[in-house]
């Protein structure tokens, strides 16, 4: 298979990762270069990678580049995805796909005209710890699941000092964090039909007391949500709670279990690729210790550009890829309905559907 020639817009912080993978993990990608929104930026990148700094400008309309990744705030994303569609380039993006659905709708149309593939993360759910609890489901090891709950902590005092994208709008725990979560739930279980949420913002403004960050000492706007609480009915049936606190002290405690008439299966933080799942089995009258699971699938690293990966072999195959483009609007949906349904204090109803990511254990483009 030929190389997809690609360009990466986006120089911050989750960049290092995606141009390693890109260029040194995954083997279908030529990556001509990066390119952000400081040229300055881009080139410091482009010279720790031996690649070529763009504008991003100049890289859509370099007719050479075939595949565009975008690492930029979510803020940029519909711009940059229509202008990129509009060249003739296939596009993956970073999480979210857009602010809103309405702007996702419009880019899957414009995509779909022109016979383009679009593809958003996260993708962790294809790597070894989710695909591990995909095989288990398929193969009936929890039995038949009736409920799930997912509860996740985080420490916004010290996160939105480090990264002050965190602060930025449509950066919220929705967005940057609990899409992780809601990503790796719907493509076990499928898609949700209705949600009903509570969402809370208690510090629009607060001290950066993080020796060595800029605006240490000074007060800072954080006015994202931190906060959210959500049960969840999926149309098959099972219903569930999503929980995420931010105002804790406690970094990425993450408590994900889908409840079966067999057993329960413990999963692991779907931000990392890696963490197996175990399953917890009833033995005569007593619990026994949850077992780890074998792991299925060849992806436990950090391997942030599987999505996009997976996406040029779905390319050159003529199929569709997992992280597609209804997977990631289905996610989109939902958290616009919780934020719906805080406003107006009532269970929303979600309208899209996808097809759930089959089983993935094909070992593709490792070096």
């Amino acid at each position: 298979m030929d190389r997809i020639r690609t360009g990466v817009i986006g120089a911050g912080a989750i960049s290092g990762i995606y141009l390693t993978n890109l260029i040194s993990t995954f083997d279908c990608f030529d990556v001509a270069g990066v390119a952000a929104g400081h040229i300055e930026n881009a080139r410091r990148k482009a010279e720790e990678f031996h690649i070529r700094a763009y504008t991003a400008d100049e890289m859509l309309a370099d007719p050479s580049i075939e595949l565009i990744i975008i690492l930029t705030p979510v803020a940029s994303h519909y711009d940059l995805i229509r202008k990129a569609l509009e060249a003739g380039k296939h596009v993956y993006t970073e999480k979210t796909m857009t602010e809103t659905s309405r702007q996702a709708a419009e880019l899957i149309s414009l995509a779909d005209a022109k016979h383009l593939y679009l593809g958003s993360a996260p993708d962790t759910f294809l790597g070894t710890a989710f695909q591990t609890a995909r095989k288990a489901i398929d193969e009936g090891k929890p039995g038949r699941i009736h409920s799930f709950s997912a509860a996740v902590t985080r420490n916004n005092d010290v996160l939105t000092a480090y990264f002050p994208f965190l602060r930025q709008q449509g950066a919220g725990a929705l967005r940057d964090y609990l899409v992780y979560y809601l990503t790796v739930l719907v493509s076990l279980l499928g898609p949700v039909e209705s949600v009903s949420a509570a969402i809370r913002a208690p510090y629009r403004k607060r001290m950066n007391n993080v020796p060595g960050t800029a605006g240490y000492g000074e007060e800072i706007e954080t006015p994202n949500e931190s906060i959210i609480a959500a049960v969840l009915q999926m149309k098959n049936g099972i219903i569930g709670t999503v929980t995420e606190n931010n105002e804790t002290i406690g970094a990425d405690i993450a408590a994900f279990s889908l409840y079966g008439t067999k057993g329960v299966l413990q999963l692991g933080n779907p931000n990392l690729f890696g963490q197996l799942p175990k399953l917890l089995a009833p033995k005569s009258w007593h619990m026994e210790e949850a077992q780890e699971l074998e792991a299925a699938g060849f992806y436990s690293g950090n391997a942030r550009g599987l999505g996009p990966a997976e996406m040029v072999h779905a390319i050159y195959e003529g199929r569709r890829h997992r992280a597609n483009e209804k997977l990631a609007f289905h996610v989109l949906e939902v958290i616009e309905a919780m934020e719906t349904s805080q406003k107006e204090g009532r269970m929303v109803k979600v309208e899209s559907d996808f097809d759930i990511p089959a089983f993935f254990d094909e070992n593709y483009n490792r070096k």
